[in-house]
């Protein structure tokens, strides 16, 4: 009788057996990590109409910052206007004013005026927000007393309680320094030109008696 066991008698069909065992391992791994791969994607991939969303979002987005529409535009603008101080009229009375004055840095010097010509740190031009442009005025300082005839040639000055921006040239005249800055005076027109074309007569012509106005060639030459 013999002692033979089956692997022994049969080697060949041993051997196929053992790799039939390896490969089905094999392919359950491999089907097994594929699952995991696919499960993953879905988890963590969002779906294409997402993608779709989301891109149709972002384009939306920076058309609206690029390019904001009509309606939104008219209403900044309507904002901006409700916002901005009211535009002061034109004041054609002539009558005197009192407030603050305060003149032109120089850096403004040849810069256009509201009139269209050049800014002269040494001339007599000056600006103000209410008195018609071409307007010739009296400023005197009330500090000092002394006083110079100015033509409003540009608009200015944007701040609250003054109201005549004057040249270097006219602030030194009437003593105000550039330490000082600023002073308190009276505008009184000459004459101011109205809307129809004609002249009227103004606070500081209607007035009699001496005026203490240095001239601005006297004032160049005593510098």
């Amino acid at each position: 009788m013999s002692c033979e066991t089956p692997s022994a008698r049969f080697p060949g069909i041993t051997k196929a057996l053992v790799a039939g065992c390896i490969i089905t391992a094999a392919i359950a791994a491999a089907q097994s990590a594929c699952a995991q791969d696919l499960q993953h994607s879905h988890t963590t991939a969002p779906p294409r109409h997402q993608h779709q969303h989301r891109a149709r979002a972002t384009r939306m987005r920076r058309t609206s910052r690029v390019q904001p529409t009509v309606a939104h535009r008219s209403i900044h603008a309507r904002t901006a206007a409700a916002l901005a101080p009211p535009k002061p009229k034109p004041d054609l009375t002539g009558k005197q004013r009192l407030g603050i004055a305060s003149f032109y840095a120089d850096n403004f010097g040849g810069k256009p005026m509201a009139d269209g010509v050049p800014m002269n740190l040494d001339g007599n031009n000056a600006a103000s927000r209410t008195l018609p442009l071409g307007t010739k005025a009296k400023v005197t300082n009330l500090e000092t007393g002394k006083s110079a005839t100015v033509v409003i040639e540009d608009r200015g000055p944007y701040v609250d309680g003054r109201i005549v921006d004057l040249s270097p040239a006219t602030a030194r005249k009437i003593g105000i320094t550039r330490r000082q800055g600023i002073s308190k005076v009276t505008v009184a027109p000459i004459t101011v030109p109205q809307p129809d074309g004609t002249v009227k007569l103004g606070a500081a012509a209607r007035k009699t008696g001496p005026v203490r106005e240095a001239s601005l060639q006297t004032a160049a030459r005593t510098r």
